[in-house]
């Protein structure tokens, strides 16, 4: 036996749960029930009535986890025959199976949370794309302001999204009329209709104002056709003045950028004597002295030696005290220091401040620079991945490094990694060969060599790592009784 059963089906969830309660409470399986709506080809009126089978004996009260009760709510009111089945086959499996929705490769849960997400979708573009017009009050009858509009959803969402309305234009009279029905508020009052109503004229002059603002902030240089056709879908153009637009500012895109780049080169800005009369009144700063660190930083911001500038945010400069005695050399910044303008503050400067911590050196008296000056990097995505220097570059870079060696003078020297010992020593051999132990340089200064912070947190095995630290540790406390 097969039952029929038909529904209004414009979005109300209250009508369908009850139908869909007494067929389950009478344990009919979802084969059996024919759901019908009045968009139906036979229509609504096509039965003579919706008899409801008697229910078990002795049934059980059914209860649903709420997140079916939301799902369902959405998925109601899709334009799709089909929901009515696929809501009731959900129901039926959830009285035996209560994980079914956390099944979120099940072809049921799939199908219903895809049509959820489309409800979503045209609710949004309804909250989006709806345009009133203002109605004239009668000629000496004073009263709330009147506006109208026309809108074509493609589902059942008027109920739905009536409260966003009423929620932002709650101090004026409105009326939303769909071929899915309408809503209207009246300043005490919110009314929703399921008939569907027919398009009115709505054109006035505001049309006209709705083209010039259009218009006038389109940028060509910025035209992306499918990101705007996702945003402003194609369908809802017809009731948007301003869309008679659209196909001849796309097609003359092109030329609108060529003669926005000719008058951009003839033509100042509007503010441009303003600009340039500040800067004739601005005060000129002072340089620093020649000689100092402050002036070969001040240089080195311009610094075009190798090409790694071309793409680095800004020249990563040493830091520290003019006099420190040990001077810490790293290989170049990362991508947080790139950002900040400072040596070691990202993660593995955190490492080197926790390990100076550790053993007892204060960061704040040593002298930190880089071997290369400008971070080198891959970009993937959104991220900037590190590349090493090649030799040329930081052969390049080396000219800043030795001013910066004559100028703070220190009495030891640590090159962190094989890059910073290539900078300072020209040797190019394992780092473990001349590790940890102190070098004595012909200037008279004291190198040592340890590795890179940067190289402990790349280290994936968490035993190994930990070994790595201990000599890191270690070789921190050597450089601290080398400097005392």
């Amino acid at each position: 036996m097969i039952y029929r059963y038909a529904l209004r089906g414009r979005g109300d969830l209250t009508e369908w749960r009850d139908a869909a309660r007494a067929y389950l409470s009478a344990g009919i399986p979802p084969e059996m029930i024919d759901w019908r709506s009045m968009d139906d080809a036979d229509g609504l009126f096509g039965f003579d009535d919706n008899r409801l089978p008697d229910p078990l004996p002795n049934q059980p009260p059914l209860h649903v986890p709420p997140a079916f009760i939301k799902l369902a709510g959405a998925v109601i009111c899709h334009s799709d025959p089909s929901r009515f089945a696929l809501l009731y086959r959900m129901l039926f499996r959830l009285a035996h199976d209560r994980r079914l929705l956390q099944m979120s490769s099940d072809a049921d849960v799939v199908m219903a949370q895809r049509m959820a997400k489309y409800v979503g979708r045209d609710y949004h573009k309804m909250t989006a794309f709806v345009r009133f017009k203002e109605m004239p009050l009668p000629e000496g009858v004073a009263g709330r302001r009147r506006f109208i509009s026309w809108f074509e959803p493609d589902h059942f969402i008027v109920d739905r999204v009536a409260p966003f309305f009423q929620h932002r234009f709650t101090d004026m009279d409105w009326l939303i009329m769909t071929p899915k029905g309408s809503a209207s508020w009246d300043g005490e009052r919110l009314r929703t209709s399921d008939d569907p109503a027919e398009k009115p004229d709505l054109r006035d002059e505001t049309d006209e104002l709705w083209r010039t603002y259009y218009a006038s902030i389109f940028n060509p240089a910025r035209l992306k056709v499918k990101m705007m056709t996702k945003e402003m879908p194609k369908r809802y153009w017809k009731n948007l003045p301003e869309a008679e637009l659209i196909p001849s500012l796309i097609a003359n895109a092109e030329a609108s950028v060529m003669e926005m780049a000719r008058k951009a080169a003839s033509e100042p800005l509007p503010f441009h004597h303003r600009l340039q009369e500040a800067a004739a009144n601005a005060p000129v700063p002072s340089k620093p002295p020649a000689g100092t660190l402050p002036a070969l930083k001040e240089e080195a911001r311009s610094c075009t030696r190798c090409d790694i500038y071309c793409r680095a945010t800004q020249t990563v400069f040493g830091e520290g005290p003019p006099d420190a005695k040990v001077m810490f050399v790293g290989e170049q910044p990362g991508d947080q220091e790139d950002l900040a303008g400072k040596p070691f503050v990202g993660p593995a400067g955190k490492l080197f401040n926790d390990t100076l911590a550790l053993v007892g050196i204060d960061r704040q008296s040593l002298y930190i620079t880089n071997a290369v000056k400008h971070f080198k990097y891959e970009p993937r995505g959104k991220r900037r991945i590190h590349q090493k220097p090649n030799l040329g570059e930081v052969r390049q870079c080396r000219w800043w490094l030795t001013q910066e060696l004559e100028l703070v003078k220190p009495k030891l020297v640590v090159a962190m990694g094989a890059t910073a010992l290539f900078a300072l020593t020209d040797m190019r051999q394992r780092l473990e060969d001349v590790r940890g132990e102190p070098i004595a340089m012909e200037d008279g200064r004291v190198l040592f060599v340890t590795v890179h912070p940067s190289y402990l947190l790349r280290i994936p095995d968490e035993g190994r790592k930990a070994e790595e630290l201990i000599r890191f540790r270690e070789d921190m406390s050597k450089i601290s009784r080398l400097a005392a």
